[in-house]
């Protein structure tokens, strides 16, 4: 028996002989990893109630009644104060993120192939322009520091009547993956998923072909077709919407949920080894006959044709194997198989990008919550502290009752408050007289433990005064202000540079995109001809890049240092000017470089031009001497 006609072997045809339940099994096993992943969205709630302000939320029990802590401090009369030392946490380590300045850049191996390489990075860049990536990671940084997972989805297709690669950022509360991963880089994942809520006109434009397939979409999805059934469920944009923690059904009503799964299937093939080109690559069982016997008989045929030993002969050698190949799956949470088929992208994976922080046996820590008990003891002490103010006696009069004589406790408590009042009585021997008592309430130790707290803050976080944009004490030098930032900025180190693994993992996919879909036109006007010559997309599609992060060429450093480079190799006259225009960052460079051509164009048109050495004008004309045109520009400007 043939090994490819062994039953189970082939996953997806193992299971066509269950039509019935298949999709339902998929959707079980995807449940179950969305079901392990409870915990993470119940703990990136909390997160984000922290950082977001919202911080006496935390369910308490009292006296066999649930309620919030909120509430429970409304309930004794008092006010939840809260003062958000996170969210300035967040906002300084995205400033330290943005003032990094950098960007993926290829680098191709092979050196003669860097030209291509360059290229490419000219085309990572435009696409990170169009999809606004630098916003979008920004974004995608905060999410990672509350909740400590970060995900963006990388796709081809159209999006507002443009065809083109795609970067989508995902909210984590509706991504799940294989709950027995273990790999920091997720090299291990075997499923992984996220679930949609569109609406009917989106469902319809995604999977959708024919008016059949219409019709069989509008009756899986008939009470969210119908927009008049569709009520409000939120009071105000983004506030008091329902929690969506439900695998199968959204809390939106007038929303399709499709549930997409990518998962890893297995079926025989054949890993082929071409030992005349290097290439290796997999095949499917049918073409073995005609990619590889016919193609190896060919080749002994015309090798032994020309008195080579069959021995010599580089042939294809092919071996076996049960493959591990991505499918994907489009769901509905009624068991339908919307859209099916293995991975559409030549990298051969999901086109998901995610990183689990720090994902130490599977469990994920955010960034925000290490200081949440900092944060919450900072509150209670703030809220002490009002409370005692409150309840201790401001300036409270004292007054015997014998002291009064003919005035009310009212008229008395007016007129001692009142300036220049006077207030008369009998004094009775034994009686005191009346007094004001004032208690001290604010040495008490509260202050010592608030800022104690703060400490422990900053030290917990590891961001520090300098790093907060706090000035120095008097005196400070700036370099020794600057050394405290970086310091300061070492704290946080792991945590960026794990995101920029991330950002590099996302940027690798996004080139594999590129290569993949664009094609010999697109790469050149997007190059142009100073980055792209003789372009052929079959090569871009076989070169191997490493990216990198770098130094991005949009920030101010770069451009001075650019531009200082340019200027040293004019004044030493290794390059004209004109390419020091182009190539540099000058705010004038556009005006002057047309003035430049303007005259360079006027002179080989063999126009007279006063002040111009008749002999420069010849070599003008020649087109010959470039040097010629620019000190022919020089005694245009001097005249």
């Amino acid at each position: 028996m043939k090994p490819a006609d062994e039953p189970g072997m082939d996953s997806v045809k193992e299971s066509r002989r269950f039509e019935g339940r298949r999709a339902f099994d998929v959707l079980m096993e995807a449940q179950r990893h969305w079901d392990n992943m409870d915990r993470f969205r119940k703990d990136r709630e909390r997160n984000k109630r922290y950082c977001y302000g919202d911080q006496w939320g935390d369910m308490i029990s009292v006296d066999g009644n649930h309620m919030t802590e909120e509430e429970y401090i409304k309930r004794r009369g008092q006010v939840p104060l809260k003062n958000n030392l996170i969210r300035r946490l967040v906002r300084n380590v995205l400033g330290a993120y943005r003032s990094q300045n950098k960007e993926p850049t290829c680098t191709a191996r092979d050196r003669e192939e860097q030209r291509l390489g360059e290229a490419m990075s000219i085309t990572l860049q435009y696409n990170m322009q169009l999809n606004r990536m630098n916003e979008l990671l920004a974004r995608t940084v905060e999410e990672f520091l509350i909740s400590g997972f970060a995900v963006h989805r990388k796709w081809y297709g159209w999006r507002n009547d443009k065809l083109d690669c795609w970067t989508d950022y995902i909210q984590p509360n509706n991504f799940f993956i294989d709950s027995n991963m273990r790999d920091p880089l997720g090299r291990d994942v075997s499923c992984l998923g996220e679930v949609h809520d569109i609406d009917f006109g989106t469902l319809v434009s995604t999977f959708a072909s024919s008016p059949s397939e219409y019709k069989r979409l509008r009756d899986i999805y008939s009470n969210a077709r119908i927009k008049d059934r569709i009520v409000a469920c939120c009071e105000q944009f983004g506030y008091s919407r329902l929690e969506n923690h439900d695998f199968l059904f959204t809390s939106e009503p007038g929303r399709c949920r499709v549930i997409e799964v990518w998962r890893k299937e297995t079926k025989p093939r054949y890993r082929c080894h071409d030992y005349n080109t290097g290439e290796v690559y997999k095949i499917e069982l049918e073409d073995y006959q005609e990619l590889v016997g016919s193609v190896n008989a060919d080749r002994i045929a015309k090798g032994m044709s020309f008195g080579i030993p069959k021995e010599d002969i580089p042939l294809i050698e092919a071996e076996w194997f049960i493959d591990q190949y991505w499918y994907f799956y489009y769901l509905s949470p009624f068991g339908h198989i919307l859209k099916e088929g293995e991975t559409p992208y030549e990298h051969k994976e999901h086109p998901y990008v995610f990183k689990a922080y720090p994902f130490i046996d599977g469990e994920i820590h955010s960034f925000v919550k290490d200081v949440i008990d900092q944060q919450r003891y900072v509150n209670r002490l703030i809220t002490m502290y009002d409370w005692i103010m409150r309840a201790s006696a401001k300036g409270v009069l004292l007054v015997p009752e014998e002291c009064l004589g003919s005035h009310s406790p009212q008229e008395f408590a007016e007129e001692w408050s009142r300036v220049d009042g006077v207030i008369i009585y009998r004094a009775k021997p034994g009686v005191p007289a009346p007094q004001q008592v004032a208690a001290n309430s604010t040495n008490i130790g509260i202050n010592e433990l608030l800022n104690l707290q703060l400490k422990f803050f900053e030290d917990i976080s590891g961001v520090h005064g300098a790093l907060q944009g706090k000035p120095g004490n008097s005196g400070m030098s700036g370099t020794l202000y600057a050394q405290q930032a970086q310091n300061a900025t070492t704290s946080l180190l792991d945590l960026l540079e794990a995101f920029s693994s991330f950002t590099i993992d996302g940027a690798y996919k996004d080139l594999k995109n590129l290569q993949q879909f664009y094609d010999e036109k697109r790469f050149w006007n997007i190059a142009g001809s100073a980055g792209l010559v003789n372009v052929d997309p079959a090569k871009i599609r076989d070169v191997e890049c490493d990216i990198s992060i770098e130094q991005s060429t949009t920030s101010a450093a770069y451009r001075e240092y650019a531009n200082e480079f340019l200027l040293k190799l004019l004044e030493l006259g290794l390059i004209p000017l004109e390419p020091v225009l182009e190539n540099g960052t000058f705010p004038f460079a556009d005006k002057l470089l047309q003035s430049l051509r303007s005259s360079a164009e006027s002179l080989q048109q063999g126009q007279p031009m006063q002040g111009i050495d008749p002999s420069l004008l010849q070599q003008a004309q020649q087109g010959a001497d470039m040097n010629a045109v620019n000190r022919a520009y020089a005694m245009l400007k001097a005249a």
